[in-house]
């Protein structure tokens, strides 16, 4: 999805990497839960960072690296969440926020952070597109 096309009354506006197939499937499983949960009403929008024409000064001033290192999204109020805060509140937006409570927890939360900075560390890799650094050299090659 173009960055254009976002939904401007959503509640959470998420930054997500369209050519990482990781993140296009929970894409598709918040979308479809959203739907479910919410009708017509949808409470989320995401923002695809890969899109040509995605612009970080519409979305927070979160720019390409940035948005590709980690996970962002934007609160109606024009807030901006990162990393594990991001899926516990789009997870509780369309009813499932019970999954991901622990992660919140005093207990668990150092584990669950350190969990998913490794995983925003290695996701790049992980997925076949080399390193943080590499892509975005690789972007900055683009033709726009």
């Amino acid at each position: 999805m173009a960055a254009a096309a976002q939904a401007p009354q959503s509640e959470l506006t998420v930054l997500y990497d369209g050519a990482c197939p990781l993140c296009c499937r929970e894409v598709r499983l918040l979308r479809r839960r959203d739907q479910l949960h919410n009708g017509s009403s949808p409470r989320l929008a995401f923002v695809d960072i890969d899109a040509a024409d995605y612009d970080p000064a519409i979305h927070a001033g979160i720019d390409y690296r940035r948005a590709m290192g980690r996970i962002h999204a934007i609160r109606a109020d024009g807030t901006v969440v990162s990393d594990l805060a991001v899926f516990r509140q789009a997870y509780a937006l369309v009813g499932l926020g019970w999954l991901l409570a622990p992660s919140g927890w005093p207990l668990l939360s150092r584990l669950a952070d350190t969990a998913y900075g490794l995983w925003a560390r290695w996701r790049l890799a992980f997925t076949g597109r080399g390193s943080l650094e590499q892509v975005c050299q690789q972007r900055c090659r683009l033709p726009g």
